[in-house]
This record gives structure tokens, sequence and C-alpha cells, in this order.
């Protein structure tokens, strides 16, 4: 249990990282003009945020386990 908890704190960090990072390349690196502002957050909240939390997940309970 406490492998699965710190496997899941690591995973909502990895989240906030790069939800905060992808937002803020989406708007240096997006050639839309209209609406850049709501494709990053849309795009960092719901793509770039939750793969990195499930790859961080893994990496991490395998890690953590093999110890």
């Amino acid at each position: 249990m406490k492998i699965f908890l710190l496997s899941l704190l690591i995973a909502v960090a990895a989240y906030l990282i790069a939800a905060v990072g992808g937002y803020f390349l989406i708007t240096k690196l997006s050639s839309n003009t209209h609406d850049r502002s709501m494709e990053a957050t849309m795009t960092a909240a719901f793509v770039l945020g939750p793969i990195a939390a499930i790859i961080a997940f893994i990496v991490a309970y395998l890690m953590l386990r093999a110890n």
C-alpha cells in the first residue's frame, strides 16, 4: 500500500509538471492565432498531463517495487 500511494503522489506531481510545462510550450510553439490559450489549456490538461501521470505512475511503481 505504501508503494502504491507513493507512486500515486509521484503521478500527481508529474501531471502538474507536464500540464504547466505543456501549457507554456504550446503557447510558444502553436501556430494557432485564433484561440491559442484555449488550445494550450485543453491540450495540457487533457492530453499531456494524463499521459505523463500514467507513465510516471507505472515507472515509479515498478522502480519502488523492485527495491
